[in-house]
């Protein structure tokens, strides 16, 4: 029969002193190591994270509008971009109702969706101004693969009075020319580390 009372071997007598004594400055210090491991582990997983979803994005980034001289810069613009990006162009005059605030709207999403080319060109400017009255301004071209997906003539008039870059950005939305907006830098808020 076996007794009601266990009987601990040596190895777990052992175990059970390890676990009961003070920890030494050995010990703590190797702790605090493996601590300090486990950020450094947490800012390679965020680098990593990064440089995946730098190659995932296919295709140039810009980030800026850009502007265009004459209607050969506007043909090179749409005709030679990569086949993935798409290609806003923004047609404009100065002192034309709508113009500087499209103008204005688009300089901040070009700095939000930074995958998409963004460019202005004055109706004057483009070799075809007199397809381009001040009654059709400002007027936004949208293209892709060089082909014209969009094209929206007195764009302003679907805006209040005043109008910002959210109200172009939904209205862009809207028709499905914008891309997902890009990741925001990954990671937990605090800034980031030279590890070496």
């Amino acid at each position: 029969m076996s007794s009601p009372h266990r009987s601990f071997s040596r190895d777990d007598k052992d175990t059970r002193e390890r676990f009961c004594r003070k920890m030494s400055m050995q010990e703590y210090e190797l702790i605090h190591d493996a601590h300090e491991d486990e950020s450094c582990l947490q800012q390679y997983r965020k680098r990593c994270m990064q440089d995946m979803h730098q190659r995932l994005s296919f295709g140039p980034k810009f980030g800026f509008v850009c502007e265009l001289q004459t209607g050969e810069q506007f043909l090179e613009a749409v005709e030679k971009e990569h086949k993935t990006t798409t290609v806003i162009v923004h047609i404009y005059e100065d002192g034309v109702k709508g113009c500087e605030a499209l103008n204005s709207s688009l300089t901040c999403l070009a700095a939000e969706y930074p995958t998409v080319k963004f460019c202005k060109i004055k109706a004057s400017s483009t070799g075809a101004g007199d397809r381009f009255s001040n009654e059709v301004l400002p007027s936004l071209l949208v293209y892709k693969a060089g082909e014209l997906l969009s094209n929206f003539i007195s764009v302003s008039e679907q805006f209040n009075e005043e109008f910002f870059a959210v109200d172009v950005e939904a209205f862009l939305n809207e028709y499905g020319l914008l891309p997902e907006r890009e990741l925001p830098a990954l990671g937990n808020g605090t800034e980031e580390q030279d590890v070496e």
